[in-house]
């Protein structure tokens, strides 16, 4: 797989690349100091996948993105400080086409990049795969329900390709939504910074969740990072750290199988595009429980790994693309 970096800084741009080609399927086939720089090289060396630096001078990181995505569609992986500022430009970003974001561990210029090592090389490669979705902004208004909702209760799973649709299917639930429960993969930090995101575009409350928060009517709560949630049997928020499974913490499972034990055929089960195979667990549970489940078709996915797995188990009910999900929990309401 060919890649472009793309970073004002000197240094990064030298340890970047000596991450990446530390993997024998990756090659650094260029490097480019700035936007401008970047859109020349893309033309000349057409890569496979892009890293992006947020912060560059002349042409910032989204103002690039904007022109490679009508210019050249690639796969993009932004590169972002670890910041509120950093995670809000990322959201904007993926919402804009960018695949997937790595934070830098210590700002701008991180001396100790090499943590993200891994992470890198497995997003590259993912991104290599995915699908370019781009997310229009909201021309929706949230669908009114006039009766009291049912005693239901969502719960969404999401890893690559998650925050802009979470955010489409969010922003069209009514003000008296049914408690939700989200696990977006997302490292600790950015959820914060997340769920602050969504609770400004939402018509409803969305806050990090914390342990022993209330499970309650027009709230969402998003597991924090470094955390898997689970539900207890008062109908509290429980977090823990312990192991990670599939290798990543918070999991979609432990959210969904818990909800399923205490809410049974109330729940309601959403998976969105991901890769890998957390949550078909979780929505096996759900609909051995009697609930519903859902997953977002593989034309609006960026990653169609979690859906995919789930469907392939029995366990999705209805596979849609992402603009209806909203609409077919409503009625399910």
């Amino acid at each position: 797989m060919r890649v472009l970096v793309v970073d004002d800084s000197a240094f990064m741009r030298k340890i970047i690349t000596s991450m990446i080609n530390s993997d024998p399927q990756l090659t650094v086939v260029g490097t480019a100091f700035d936007g401008f720089n970047a859109l020349k090289k893309i033309s000349q060396l057409r890569p496979d996948v892009i890293t992006l630096d947020v912060n560059m001078p002349r042409m910032d990181g989204l103002t690039t993105l904007k022109r490679i995505m009508k210019k050249h569609p690639l796969p993009i992986i932004m590169l972002s400080a670890a910041t509120q500022e950093g995670a809000e430009t990322t959201f904007i970003a993926l919402k804009l086409g960018a695949v997937d974001y790595i934070p830098k561990p210590s700002g701008q210029i991180s001396l100790d990049i090499e943590k993200v090592r891994s992470e890198l090389v497995d997003k590259i490669k993912t991104a290599a795969q995915a699908k370019i979705v781009t997310h229009e902004p909201e021309t929706c208004s949230p669908v009114r329900i006039k009766q009291k909702v049912k005693e239901k209760i969502i719960t969404i799973g999401a890893s690559t390709g998650g925050p802009p649709a979470l955010e489409e299917i969010l922003g069209q639930l009514p003000k008296n939504t049914p408690p939700i429960l989200i696990v977006q993969h997302m490292p600790s930090g950015f959820t914060h910074s997340f769920a602050k995101r969504l609770d400004r575009l939402c018509s409803f409350e969305v806050k990090e969740a914390e342990d022993g928060d209330v499970i309650s009517q027009g709230r969402a709560l998003i597991a924090p990072g470094g955390y898997h949630m689970t539900v207890t049997r008062d109908g509290r928020i429980q977090l823990d750290c312990g192991p990670t499974k599939y290798g990543v913490r918070p999991a979609v499972d432990p959210m969904m199988r818990t909800t399923a034990e205490i809410y049974g055929s109330e729940t309601i089960g959403v998976i969105l595009t991901g890769m890998g195979r957390d949550g078909s667990s979780g929505m096996k549970a759900i609909k051995k429980k009697g609930g519903r489940t859902i997953a977002q078709d593989e034309a609006t996915c960026t990653v169609f790994g979690m859906p995919k797995t789930a469907i392939q188990q029995g366990s999705v009910e209805k596979i849609l693309p992402l603009s209806k999900i909203p609409e077919q929990i409503l009625k399910w309401c």
